[in-house]
């Protein structure tokens, strides 16, 4: 009313010029907001190129004054640098603490801001911690530091965690400057110990919560920049909250988050903002049927929480597991997980999921989230993750570990606010493009694997580009032809604020050496016809605008071959059905060890009264199974079958034979 009042004022002629005044910064101010609008995060995937093959529960941390990323899986420690999104390598140099003798859980934490990193290895009731001031040397014994006793008196006996940032007011630190917290959880409660010397030592252990409280394992601490410490649990009378202390350790509070449902499956997670702003995810349960990626903010350390929203909807996640926060900025952060759009008990060994890591952004403190799968072309594991503990875990068929990710992965950010994050990939080598269903598919790995940010809005505006910037990466994808390959790509989720304006293929003959092979116009698909068939070749793509070429896209392998036929069908079987009502011959088999060069479309049965005297007696579709009722009772049947693809038909199966009923 106000406005209106003071424009009604001025002649005629002043309140019009006023009144566009007006109109225009309004549209103005609305098309910088347009033009400044983050552009979400994208990613790169950068695997371990020697070790970390022992990676499940890895951790993660980043040295804000060297720009090194720490990475811990098992006994070893990496020290990583040198991403290079165009090629996909990265430089991991193992510096893995000398002298460790046994470990129950590993754990790494870096302080981005003093650079220390510790690495603790749970034995029995303590752990033994190492700490290293320049990220871990070569790893001897003069680049870290071993404590033997680093845990507090009275300290619990399971799933320690590390972590630590500044001291609340009232204390401060002895020759070291920041918090360092050690906590652990058994039967009947958990307990926090602080170090003021750097981990040097331990403060005895203070109890955290007791059972009548949470139950459980608890996540990983986080630190505030007013000193308050937080640790997550999923399951406080059946809702997720944080524990917190806001007098560095010394008394403790539990904060459910409203709405809250706990699946007491993966930890939750939590994380501060520079600011001090909260956020909090975790896997939300929702019946039988699955769980879901939630996440709430805190303004208000922790006493109140927004309602929680679930960031999976768009890409239609239906189960998670291992959520994992991290925030730069107080109104951005990132929040990982595995996902799956498959729903249903993803702790069966029948459950047919495909999992995939997934990384949801905001830039606004969680009123809208960016969504993005990490891993497009290269799943994280197939059936199921298990989370049962070390003795409640079945075997995939293929006698590989179900457990092999073990119960959670990690996330960090860095000085410039790219995010990293460390999981252990479970799907490797024929398991990336197996089309077998839950566990008769899974590798059972925990390979060392990190997800860098290549390309997007980091977490820290004071990086933000000041204009358009290149492209985010395609993703690929492509068919195998008759001297022929044919790739198939989407356009990247950000162009960088400038259209894209055309695509360069990379191909090679190894994993790896992809060099230029053509540069096209705004079109998304390519063929290849320069190819020999039986050679094996290995495609990138990228994207590219006015400002220059984006990171190249995920790889993709294709082997030309000539046209041909399936291979036999196996395990041809003949029986006599039984029962009153039954008639005939029941006949089943299993598809072909190859399907040639294109997929099956039916197969062929032939009939005979004698051995090797079959003759073609019906064609059926994709099947395994046949019922013969038209043969007659009493007379003995033999029977072989072929499978038939667009190329032609495969030689027949094994001979079977059966008397009719």
């Amino acid at each position: 009313m106000t406005a209106s009042a003071t424009l009604r004022r001025p002649r005629a002629g002043l309140a019009l010029f006023a009144l566009v005044a007006v109109i225009a910064s309004v549209i103005g101010a609305s098309s910088l907001a347009r033009a400044a609008a983050p552009t979400p995060a994208t990613f790169t995937n950068f695997a371990a190129p020697s070790g970390g093959n022992d990676a499940g529960e890895p951790s993660i941390g980043v040295n804000w004054n060297t720009g090194n990323v720490m990475y811990l899986g098992g006994f070893e420690a990496f020290r990583v640098n040198s991403f290079n999104a165009a090629t996909r390598t990265a430089s991991w140099t193992d510096v893995s603490p000398p002298l460790q003798t046994v470990s129950a859980d590993p754990i790494l934490f870096t302080d981005s801001t003093t650079g220390r990193t510790f690495v603790s290895q749970l034995a029995a009731d303590c752990s033994q911690i190492y700490f290293s001031d320049n990220d871990g040397g070569s790893g001897s014994v003069t680049d870290w530091m071993n404590n033997p006793v680093g845990c507090g008196l009275a300290a619990t006996p399971d799933h320690q965690t590390v972590g630590g940032g500044a001291f609340a007011p009232g204390q401060s630190g002895v020759g070291y400057s920041h918090s360092v917290y050690y906590c652990a959880q058994g039967n009947a409660s958990a307990e926090c110990a602080l170090s003021i010397n750097g981990g040097l030592s331990f403060n005895p252990a203070v109890p955290i919560y007791t059972a009548l409280d949470c139950v459980g394992l608890h996540g990983h601490l986080r630190a505030a920049p007013n000193g308050s410490v937080f640790v997550p649990n999923a399951d406080c009378g059946g809702q997720n909250a944080v524990i917190r202390s806001t007098n560095n350790g010394t008394n403790w509070s539990i904060s459910k988050v409203p709405g809250s449902v706990t699946e007491d499956e993966s930890d939750p997670s939590v994380a501060a903002g520079s600011d001090g702003t909260l956020y909090f995810g975790w896997q939300q349960h929702t019946g039988t049927r699955g769980s879901l990626p939630y996440i709430s903010v805190s303004t208000n350390n922790g006493t109140s929480w927004s309602a929680g929203v679930n960031v999976g909807a768009a890409a239609g996640i239906k189960n998670i597991q291992f959520p994992e926060v991290i925030v730069g900025d107080g109104n951005r952060a990132a929040f990982a997980f595995l996902g799956t759009t498959t729903d249903g008990d993803d702790q069966t060994t029948s459950f047919p999921g495909v999992w995939h890591l997934y990384v949801a952004t905001t830039y606004d403190r969680g009123a809208t989230w960016n969504l993005v799968d990490a891993t497009p072309s290269d799943p994280v594991q197939r059936g199921m993750i298990c989370m049962a503990g070390t003795l409640g875990c079945p075997t995939n068929a293929n006698g590989t570990d179900t457990r092999n990710l073990l119960d959670f992965m990690d996330i960090t950010v860095g000085k410039d606010g790219k995010v990293y994050v460390g999981y252990a990939d479970g799907c490797v080598s024929t398991c990336i493009t197996s089309t077998a269903l839950g566990t008769n598919s899974n590798s059972g790995t925990a390979k060392a694997t990190i997800a860098a940010q290549s390309g997007g809005f980091g977490l820290f505006s004071a990086y933000d580009p000041s204009g358009p910037s290149v492209p985010g990466a395609p993703v690929l994808s492509g068919t195998a032809g008759n001297a022929s390959a044919s790739l198939s790509w989407s356009a990247p989720s950000s162009d960088g604020g400038s259209a894209i304006t055309g695509y360069k293929v990379y191909r090679g003959t190894a994993s790896g050496g992809e060099t230029l092979l053509a540069t096209l116009g705004n079109v998304t698909s390519y063929t290849d016809n320069a190819v020999t068939n039986g050679t094996t070749y290995y495609y990138q793509v990228s994207a590219v605008n006015s400002v220059g070429e984006g990171a190249r896209s995920n790889e993709v392998s294709l082997r030309p071959s000539a046209p041909s036929a399936p291979s036999a069908p196996l395990n041809l079987t003949a029986s006599t059905p039984h029962g009153k009502k039954a008639t005939g011959v029941k006949l089943s088999w299993s598809a072909p060890a190859s399907s040639g060069s294109s997929a099956i479309t039916g197969y062929r049965i032939y009939r005979g009264t004698s051995s090797g005297g079959e003759v073609l007696y019906q064609s059926v579709g994709v099947v395994g199974s046949y019922s013969d009722t038209s043969a007659s009772g009493g007379t003995r049947y033999y029977y072989r079958v072929s499978a038939v693809n667009s190329a032609g038909e495969s030689p027949q199966s094994n001979e079977a034979n059966a008397v009719a009923n």
